[in-house]
């Protein structure tokens, strides 16, 4: 960005504190947008200066605001939100939010035809559109473009939702304008509200909010965290999908089971999620130590940890965890595929990760419909799997998850206790799953295999917790690496061998008809192929013609 040569003279001097400026040059200076006010009324009562803040740090705007100043060069505009805040924090942003005095749908259609973006009214009755830019690369830029939310930009900035959120940056002038002292906030870490009604106004920042903190590392100041109490029970106001959207970048954030804490204490779950209050307090047989509910936000940690030692990108795991160690050594090999499994997206707007995320706070969510105690005492959640990814995709359908998230949903909570059962095996029986057995398991889980087996070693620590022994874990660890390995490094083995037959071949060998018989028949030999039973056509068609006269009998 260009500077202003007085700007630039003066910036040094006065880093982190507000100055009262003069057709450009500093008249006086402050710690609060009030002092530099005045004390510039001191030496020129009779004008009115521009009143600014001056960042420690050269702003890292990125050069596509030039172009945008460039593009509209007699328009007056503000860049506001997310992307001034994270230009003081040195932050890298590709979405950015625009405000104007008036017409922003007509700025912004015209702004798309010379940039050759894509374009989108997002708001007619509001006058907002969007423009989005994708690079070579595959970078995606969002610019959206909104009128004024009042009668000027600082009503505007007022009427936003927390003050480091309200910080504007002019374009054309190219000066910070923060009348909310929101760099302020930025340097005390804090998370602030706006105004008094910030929360009311729009209950869904009461999620915001802790994403924020989790986010940058901030505190919420205590009478926002007072509001946004209040505000929780108003959650039922705001849409399923912007619910959806704050939800899943908390889970797809840093700190997730700290902040889905946070949200219970705020008493949010009721409102947000309904389905998860009733597992507090219910009690689980050992080897769990906690209840379900305690349990639940373990698995989300643990998961958040396993995720940091091995994806890389991920964040950095507690180094002298003693688990640590068994677990890099086994599955650190994988780091590369687990990192391409996670880039891969079922939605444009929400990653992998947060619905993985999603579906370890729901995979007990029915243990407490489902418990019952035996005989000898000992606590039973006969059909929880099942039963609870029922109930999560009723919740996905509600927040209008994609088909495709919901069949992953499902998936991953249907078949989350197999992994147990397979470690229970081999702690018992010393013996590894047979081929047969890990070819059905990724037959019905297919990618989210994956996705079974990191959540699995979650759960396991949640269950234990530090009384969790290393035999115990290199067990299930013995498991995580044996399926990964068979998926990525031997696939055709076991996995999803090529077909020897296919549909065509039976009915012609057996004289059958078109119908379901034809693909059980197709099943079960490639079932006992990837066991290593039958490994030519014509070992197929024999074994085919075998099951197919047991099955008659």
């Amino acid at each position: 960005m260009r500077k202003d040569k007085s700007e630039s003279q003066d910036a040094s001097p006065y880093a982190g504190r507000w100055v009262a400026r003069l057709n450009g040059r500093v008249i006086a200076h402050g710690g609060t947008p009030e002092q530099a006010r005045l004390a510039a009324q001191k030496s020129r009562h009779k004008e009115k200066p521009e009143i600014m803040y001056m960042p420690t740090r050269p702003l890292s705007i990125s050069p596509l605001i030039e172009r945008v100043r460039a593009a509209l060069p007699d328009e007056e505009h503000y860049l506001v939100g997310g992307a001034v805040r994270d230009a003081l924090l040195g932050r890298v942003s590709h979405d950015f939010d625009f405000a104007i005095p008036r017409n922003a749908i007509p700025l912004a259609r015209r702004l798309a035809s010379v940039f050759k973006a894509d374009f989108y009214v997002m708001d007619e009755s509001f006058d907002i559109a969007r423009l989005i830019l994708t690079s070579a690369e595959g970078v995606r830029d969002v610019l959206d473009f909104a009128a004024f939310r009042g009668a000027d930009l600082y009503a505007d900035l007022r009427g936003r939702d927390f003050t480091i959120n309200a910080v504007a940056f002019d374009v054309q002038a190219e000066a910070l304008l923060d009348p909310l002292d929101g760099a302020s906030d930025l340097r005390a870490r804090i998370v602030r509200a706006c105004s008094d009604s910030a929360l009311r106004d729009d209950p869904v920042r009461v999620l915001r909010a802790v994403r924020l903190a989790a986010e940058f590392d901030f505190k919420i100041e205590a009478g926002t965290r007072k509001a946004m109490k209040a505000a929780a029970s108003l959650l039922p106001d705001v849409s399923p999908e912007r619910k959806r959207d704050e939800l899943f970048r908390i889970l797809a954030g840093p700190r997730p089971a700290d902040s889905l804490r946070a949200l219970d204490l705020l008493n949010a779950f009721p409102y947000l999620l309904p389905e998860l209050p009733a597992l507090k307090g219910v009690q689980q047989s050992e080897p769990h130590i906690h209840d379900v509910w305690e349990h639940t936000l373990g698995t989300i940690r643990y998961l958040d940890e396993l995720l940091s030692w091995l994806v890389p990108g991920d964040g950095s795991g507690t180094a002298d965890d003693s688990y640590a160690g068994p677990l890099t050594l086994q599955l650190g090999r994988y780091r590369e595929q687990l990192a391409a499994h996670f880039a891969k997206r079922l939605n444009a707007d929400r990653s992998l990760r947060a619905l993985l995320f999603f579906a370890a706070l729901y995979h007990d969510v029915s243990k407490p419909a489902t418990r019952s105690v035996d005989a000898g005492g000992r606590i039973r959640f006969f059909g929880h799997d099942q039963r609870g990814a029922q109930a999560a995709c009723e919740r996905a359908i509600a927040f209008n998850l994609s088909n495709d998230e919901i069949e992953r949903l499902r998936s991953v909570i249907a078949h989350h206790m197999r992994f147990h059962f397979f470690v229970s095996h081999m702690e018992t029986q010393g013996r590894e799953p047979s081929r047969r057995a890990v070819y059905r398991f990724f037959r019905d889980a297919g990618e989210a295999g994956i996705d079974l087996v990191l959540l699995g070693l979650a759960d396991l620590r949640a269950i234990w917790g530090p009384t969790l022994n290393l035999q115990t874990w290199a067990a299930a660890l013995d498991i995580a690496h044996m399926l990964l390995e068979n998926y990525w490094e031997r696939p055709e083995e076991t996995v999803s061998p090529p077909r020897l037959v296919d549909g065509r071949d039976v009915m012609q060998e057996y004289r059958l008809e078109p119908g379901p018989l034809v693909g059980r028949v197709l099943e079960a030999i490639r079932e006992t192929q990837a066991a290593g039973e039958v490994s030519t056509r014509e070992e197929a068609l024999a074994f085919g013609r075998e099951w197919i006269r047991q099955d008659e009998k």
